[in-house]
């Protein structure tokens, strides 16, 4: 099987998180990709564990190709990324190596990733671009292929839609309609999420 990963906090998953699973799809010609919620992030506190991982089973569930992992919410413990790809190489019968969608901002810090130099062995990465690489993001991009970070990059027609933006315009009474599918829109309405 042709695997590719989407990790993420998904707080809430949004337009452009899918967008870039159909995009994957659609150019790498994977068998799945395999969404996960993020249990409990490193470095960030976001609480709503179930609530992320139920809008992210919503967002998905009309989606070809598209499947959710609840593998971190069993091991109940902190998201590190190393433990779920060595997990899922148990778990399915992988061609190759897993591949595993980053955005640049992300990809610009993975060298401070809990055992970087280990995923690195067992990922390709496929960097997605919002806009375009700077000067300096390209010569850090190649100095982490010389160290051994293998990674294709994606240029996806830009979609400007980030969970901040959605929150905030829950807490500001603004609507979501176009940054999150309806199914998500209606959860976190009738859920009272993102209010305060």
């Amino acid at each position: 099987m042709k695997l590719c990963v989407s990790q993420g906090t998904f707080n809430p998953i949004h337009n452009a998180h899918l967008r870039v699973c159909e995009y994957a799809l659609e150019h790498f010609n994977f068998d799945k990709v395999l969404l996960i919620p993020a249990y409990k992030p490193p470095h960030k506190d976001t609480g709503l564990s179930e609530a992320r991982l139920d809008m992210a089973r919503l967002a998905a569930q009309d989606m070809t190709g598209v499947e959710v992992s609840d593998i971190e919410y069993k091991r109940e413990k902190k998201s590190y990324t190393y433990d779920t790809i060595a997990e899922l190489y148990k778990q399915y019968d992988v061609t190759g190596k897993i591949h595993f969608l980053i955005g640049t901002d992300a990809f610009k810090n993975i060298e401070t990733w809990y055992r970087a130099d280990e995923l690195k062995e067992l990922v390709h990465f496929i960097v997605f671009l919002r806009g375009s690489l700077k000067d300096y993001e390209k010569k850090y991009f190649e100095k982490l292929r010389q160290k051994g970070y293998n990674y294709d990059i994606m240029k996806l027609p830009f979609l400007d839609v980030s969970s901040t933006e959605v929150r905030n315009n829950v807490k500001n009474g603004l609507s979501i309609a176009n940054l999150v599918p309806k199914s998500v829109e209606k959860y976190i309405k009738e859920n009272g999420l993102y209010r305060i």
